[in-house]
């Protein structure tokens, strides 16, 4: 069985002015993974080089009142900063 390692990139308006100003992408990722295996992964995926990678664990989050409650789960995201020169094209123009 295949482990999906990148789940999907997040697209936001504050995702895409860090693309745009710092060459830095957010994803979701599998949160058993590091640093180094989602540098790894992501160079492979989309053929660039990562310079830095920094995770944030977001942890579960109970909304609403009473009997109807929404819950939203744990992800990890991952920002990723890519050496000057690179880019990965996730951004509708």
């Amino acid at each position: 069985m295949v482990r999906v390692l990148i789940k999907r990139p997040i697209i936001t308006n504050k995702t895409a002015e860090l693309a745009k100003k710092y060459n830095t992408y957010v994803f979701e990722v599998d949160r058993q993974l590091d640093k180094k295996g989602i540098k790894k992964a992501v160079e492979e995926l989309y053929n660039v080089k990562v310079k830095e990678v920094r995770i944030v664990n977001l942890k579960e989050r109970r909304r609403g009142l009473s009997k109807y409650q929404n819950v939203r789960p744990r992800i990890k995201k991952a920002y990723i900063k890519l050496e000057p020169g690179y880019k990965i094209n996730i951004f509708p123009e």
